[in-house]
């Protein structure tokens, strides 16, 4: 099936992946808008939250390398079928909770879920749009802030509603049906194309090769990781370096390649890039909510008007990228994107409009044009270098990046409060500390807090206030690291004559002209 003899057929399967999309990013939207009050009810750290939030992450990696790697064997509508049927398992456990470990465990399965859609909606798209890839794979992307905008719209407009159910929480998640039923309906009577590696007759040894030694010890690090985390241990970085050096090594002994050197530079950056992104779009709703103005559910009104800032721009991503090419409007992206963080760590009131609108403008194009990049540049790499990017992405930030947040939060706020004017105070709310991945965090007790007179509580709130803001300098530091990587690859193509996509044909890549 190819774009110029069945357009029709072509569109119909993208718009059954982009409501697949639509459907990963608002169950996000809506924990992300929902988790303050999944701490209130049960009593949550912020390590916990991070956790919780952690696990809606790294499994997604676990699942889109799996597939990746099998996918062409098994069909790609087997691979839908079995990610809708864990969107549901997921969210009736959900419905069920009764604690953290419930929202633990049904945050990592809807995690599954997301990454196995994400397995198969990049390589599709990028098959029956192969000539314009950049374009197409930002349109689709348009879909995961069109989801986190309806998800956090239904918060907002429905604050206390809590139809059929006890909780408002219960409400809100049993929302997520919809669109998780839509997509499903749209799949079913889709046929999907042959992937383009596999037509074009490139080999799976050759496929491996792209990502190399290098790229395996990476990958094999950090799920070392996940897996350790998932069961319950804490990995150290002896055992994940070991995990990684015996995959890496495997791996090379294979295929005698240490990886494309352009694309191992791709996963340096896309672990900091998944934290700027999807790291700061899961903590928004709580960074900003003390610190706007008196409007009722500014923060989550703000993360509405973000994501669909993002999804008109990814719509109209082609004229962009062809003014730019894609490694030009990725630097371009990460400096407005640290300009943005640092903006929004110093705006209080209605000035958090304007940052907003900066960091939104910064971060719109980076996942989905490192996709085009990636899609473009490593063919021969099919449906494993394409999503092992996402993969190792998603890893990063489920494993180190958002609960690095959450403890951050944790230390600064007992920081804050332990200073002479705050520390009547702190000894009346201080928690017990809470063990994490970066060691015992200090905890606020919930409960106390509840208790608490006005004044103090307004004291709570100022202090929680600046915290939260100065997360965002502590996140502006990962897109630096980001536009350095993009400067030097813009160099490097400039220094070839300027970027070009790569085409293959019958296991074999050359420039296109």
């Amino acid at each position: 099936m190819t774009q110029t003899t069945s357009g029709k057929a072509d569109m119909k399967l993208f718009w059954a992946c982009f409501i697949a999309l639509v459907a990963t990013s608002f169950v996000f939207g809506v924990r992300a808008n929902t988790i303050g009050e999944l701490q209130n009810s049960f009593n949550l750290s912020e390590s916990q939250k991070g956790a919780i939030n952690g696990a809606g992450m790294w499994p997604f990696a676990l699942s889109i390398i799996f597939f990746s790697l099998i996918i062409d064997r098994i069909g790609y509508k087997t691979v839908a079928l079995f990610a809708a049927g864990c969107h549901v398992v997921s969210l009736v456990l959900t419905l069920r909770a009764s604690g953290y470990e419930d929202f633990y465990w049904s945050s990592l399965l809807v995690a599954v879920a997301n990454g196995t859609v994400e397995s198969f909606i990049n390589p599709v798209v990028a098959t029956i749009f192969s000539k314009n890839k950049s374009k197409w794979l930002n349109i689709l992307h348009a879909g995961w802030p069109a989801g986190l905008a309806l998800g956090a719209l239904f918060c907002a407009l429905l604050p206390e509603t809590k139809l059929f159910f006890n909780a408002v929480w219960q409400f809100r998640f049993a929302l997520c049906f919809i669109p998780v039923v839509l997509y499903t309906l749209l799949i079913l009577p889709r046929t999907f194309p042959v992937n383009e590696r596999v037509a074009a007759g490139v080999s799976y040894r050759d496929m491996l090769k792209e990502v190399g030694a290098v790229g395996s010890f990476i990958i094999g690090s950090l799920v070392y990781c996940a897996v350790m985390q998932m069961i319950g241990y804490e990995a150290s970085l002896r055992d994940s370096l070991i995990a990684g050096l015996v995959l890496g090594a495997a791996t090379g002994f294979y295929t005698h390649s240490l990886g494309n050197w352009l694309f191992i530079v791709v996963l340096i950056t896309i672990g900091p890039l998944a934290t700027t992104e999807l790291g700061t779009d899961g903590w928004m709703p709580e960074l900003l909510k003390l610190s706007g103005p008196d409007f009722p559910n500014f923060a989550t009104w703000i993360f509405v008007y973000v994501s669909v800032i993002m999804t008109v721009l990814r719509f109209y991503a082609g004229p962009i990228v062809h003014r730019f090419s894609p490694i030009g409007l990725l630097v371009i992206s990460g400096a407005i994107a640290i300009t943005g963080l640092i903006f929004l760590s110093h705006a209080t009131g209605w000035v958090i409009l304007a940052a907003a609108t900066v960091y939104a403008l910064g971060k719109t194009f980076l996942w989905s044009t490192t996709l085009g990049l990636t899609a473009e540049q490593f063919p021969k790499g099919g449906a494993l270098t394409l999503n092992g990017v996402s993969a190792v992405g998603v890893l990063f930030l489920g494993v180190l990046g958002s609960p690095y947040i959450g403890h951050k939060q944790d230390l600064d706020m007992a920081d804050r409060l332990s200073a002479t004017e705050h520390s009547a105070l702190y000894s009346q709310i201080k928690g017990d500390p809470k063990a994490g991945i970066f060691g015992n965090a200090p905890t606020l007790n919930q409960e106390k807090i509840k208790a608490l007179p006005a004044p103090q509580h307004q004291e709570l709130e100022s202090v929680q206030a600046a915290s939260k803001r100065s997360v965002f300098t502590t996140i502006a530091i990962l897109p630096s690291f980001m536009l350095a990587c993009y400067l030097g690859m813009f160099f490097w193509f400039k220094a070839r004559g300027g970027y070009k996509p790569v085409v293959i044909s019958e296991g074999d890549a050359s420039p296109a002209h």
